[in-house]
């Protein structure tokens, strides 16, 4: 795989119909669309102006292993295409090769759905202040980093990019998606966590919490797509590195997110260019998950 870093994919012979923070998305027909994973970074929900070099197919290999590790609880998004069917020409492949998808074309679901099994993040702050997280009342005394006695789910909207996600109790849920497919994403995510979560402790990885993200087919199917248990979509924690009451370093971009609070940045674009350290040393911390995971080297 080559080391350099693509900030932007150019494919002339699709069109171009997203570009998120991370990922640019392609038309191919009507049922089914390209997805690529750049080397973009994002922070503090603002596109940082360096790409962490191999990052996009470090991701995209870690979704793929969850999606086939995942099929016996839901499907997944994956299209039975290959890269050569949507892209001939070998010039374009080559610019996005492993880090390019073929996936159907879904209607996604309004709420992103996060299961949390150790409280950090948000939910730490929440429950700081009122012992509640999105709506579920957890006990008192439990500290930063705490396992959780069972693993939450706590949904949140999906904001456009550049906003802030908005955390929302079961109840609100429902009333996005209806009491029936609500309960189905909550039963469905939490035993997608749970299933990771025991596979990835034999890994010497927990997994804190994640984000996942459902569509529904023409028929209805309840489907898993995006990224699915990344480090981006996740919060994962070397099992050595842990202790209650103090935040872990996590396989993801922390180092980034670390220097950035250190300079005088109101986190508002332009965002400023990172030191070659720092995106050496997250480059090197998406690598081990995803070996440490997978078990392959790219």
């Amino acid at each position: 795989m080559t080391q350099t870093a693509l900030f932007r994919s150019e494919l002339k012979s699709l069109q171009r119909i997203q570009q998120g923070k991370v990922r640019d998305i392609y038309a191919i027909d009507d049922q089914h669309m390209l997805i690529v994973t750049t080397d973009r970074l994002s922070a503090f929900d603002v596109v940082l102006p360096d790409p962490i070099p191999q990052k996009g197919a470090l991701l995209t290999a870690v979704s793929n292993f969850w999606f086939a590790f995942s099929r016996d609880l839901i499907p997944n998004h994956l299209a039975d295409l290959s890269l050569a069917d949507v892209l001939p020409d070998a010039t374009e492949r080559e610019q996005v090769a492993g880090r390019a998808i073929v996936v159907k074309r879904l209607k996604p679901l309004p709420v992103e759905a996060i299961v949390r099994g150790y409280l950090v993040g948000s939910a730490w702050k929440d429950y700081q202040k009122t012992g509640v997280v999105c709506g579920i009342a957890l006990p008192q005394g439990l500290q930063l980093a705490s396992k959780l006695a069972q693993p939450l789910f706590t949904p949140s909207t999906k904001a456009e990019m550049g906003a802030h996600d908005e955390n929302i109790d079961f109840a609100q849920a429902v009333e996005l998606l209806g009491q029936a497919l609500a309960e189905q994403v909550r039963a469905v995510s939490l035993k997608l966590y749970t299933k990771a979560r025991d596979y990835a402790a034999g890994k010497n990885i927990l997994i804190a919490d994640t984000k996942f993200e459902f569509g529904l087919d023409a028929n209805g199917t309840l489907t898993l797509i995006d990224e699915v248990l990344t480090p981006d979509s996740s919060r994962f924690w070397p099992v050595d590195g842990y202790c209650v009451g103090h935040n872990p370093q996590s396989f993801d971009k922390q180092f980034v997110r670390d220097y950035l609070e250190s300079l005088d940045w109101d986190k508002t674009p332009p965002a400023p260019h990172l030191p070659a350290d720092i995106i050496a040393k997250t480059a090197e911390k998406y690598r081990e998950a995803q070996q440490r995971l997978t078990t392959q080297t790219l």
